[in-house]
């Protein structure tokens, strides 16, 4: 398990330690996440300037902090997703209406990016082996196929109370 690529806890940047256990390197950077959030932020205030700039909504959501990312270093799951893009990699939410109609089998995809209790960390299969690389483990933790379906399947069933997230990554050009 010394090969394994596994980015420690550092703050509260559990999205960035997450996208690079997943890419298996240090790919990501606080610098670059953050980039792409005030990217998303601009785009969302143009979005709402065409409803009218003088509208009560727009000026309500100018007062409004990012939703993509805040000042701990915690970043929203579409700065993910949009880092992700660059890799021609996409995530699939496991309650979209896509994700569903897959009928995807957990041990037959690559990797898992999911959020626990406001925390972003990756299950990843390498090899024919998976692994949980939680940045707040000590190292890449070893699952087995049948753990891996429980595991995924209580974090579904919590979040659904819990308003956790969870998403199949997936090459893009399918």
């Amino acid at each position: 398990m010394d090969s394994i690529f596994h980015e420690k806890q550092e703050g509260s940047l559990c999205a960035q330690h997450c996208l690079n256990n997943l890419l298996q390197g240090e790919y990501f950077t606080p610098v670059d996440l953050s980039s792409i959030a005030h990217q998303l932020d601009e785009e969302e205030r143009m979005r709402m300037a065409e409803g009218g700039m003088a509208s009560e909504e727009y000026r309500t959501f100018l007062q409004q902090p990012s939703g993509n990312m805040d000042d701990s270093g915690f970043f929203s799951i579409q700065v993910i997703s949009n880092a992700l893009r660059v890799w021609g990699l996409e995530l699939i939410l496991f309650n979209s209406r896509e994700y569903q109609s897959l009928m995807i089998n957990p041990i037959n995809e690559k990797a898992f990016i999911c959020n626990y209790k406001e925390h972003w960390f990756t299950i990843r299969k390498l090899g024919q082996q998976w692994f949980n690389l939680n940045s707040l483990l000590t190292g890449p933790e070893l699952i087995s196929d049948t753990y891996l379906a429980l595991f995924l399947a209580q974090l579904q069933q919590e979040g659904i109370t819990q308003n956790h997230q969870m998403a199949q990554v997936s090459t893009s050009n399918k």
